[in-house]
């Protein structure tokens, strides 16, 4: 049958596919991405002005909470950051200035750092599925290649229509698995973005200090 003659390529490819899932150092097993895993950020990594544990609570101000969390918003894009920065640093006071673009940063770090959060979880959700979904094919071809010797005559044809459906069900799962694994490319960038993000967002903020 053809699925036999395809099946080796089918399994390397699959193999290939699964190595940035199932082939990551043990401390970590469910981070399948390329990009180095870094856990938690810390505000300190992008931010060198005023203390902003010393500022207050970012939410008790509603000016400052406002700005922080449109900027931390990913549909305001970085070129509309300067005019709102501009905008908010006119109208508070000179004396307040300082403290009030810590409490910004601190509400962007905040709302960017959750949203990073969960992404790293999903990630890691994503590469537990992946992987059980691996584990399923290679059953699956394992079956596959077990009942690829002809049986007798009697129950030929009751094994002809249980492998036939064996070997849709495998076409399908690789599909989706290759599908998945292709998307799976994408989402790895995220954290990066979202850590480039907070990096510009935070130095526009300190410049205007």
């Amino acid at each position: 049958m053809i699925v036999f003659r395809i099946l080796p390529a089918a399994v390397v490819a699959l193999a290939c596919l699964a190595g940035p899932v199932l082939a990551q150092p043990k401390t970590d097993p469910d981070w399948p991405c390329v990009q180095r895993k870094v856990a938690t950020l810390s505000p300190g990594q992008f931010w060198t002005g005023p203390d902003i544990a010393g500022a207050g609570a970012w939410g008790d101000d509603d000016d400052a909470a406002v700005l922080a969390q449109k900027l931390a918003s990913r549909r305001t894009e970085l070129n509309e950051v300067d005019p709102l920065l501009d905008a908010y640093v006119a109208k508070v006071p000179a004396a307040d200035k300082a403290k009030g673009l810590a409490l910004v940063y601190a509400g962007v770090f905040e709302v960017v750092n959750g949203e990073r959060d969960k992404v790293m979880g999903g990630i890691a959700r994503y590469a537990q599925g992946q992987r059980r979904m691996a584990e399923r094919i290679r059953d699956e071809a394992d079956t596959i290649s077990q009942t690829k010797d002809g049986p007798s005559a009697a129950d030929a044809r009751e094994v002809s229509k249980e492998q036939s459906e064996i070997e849709t069900k495998f076409a399908w799962d690789r599909r989706i698995f290759q599908e998945r694994s292709q998307s799976l490319t994408y989402v790895c960038e995220v954290p990066q973005l979202l850590e480039q993000r907070l990096g510009e967002i935070a130095k526009k903020i300190q410049a205007r200090l």
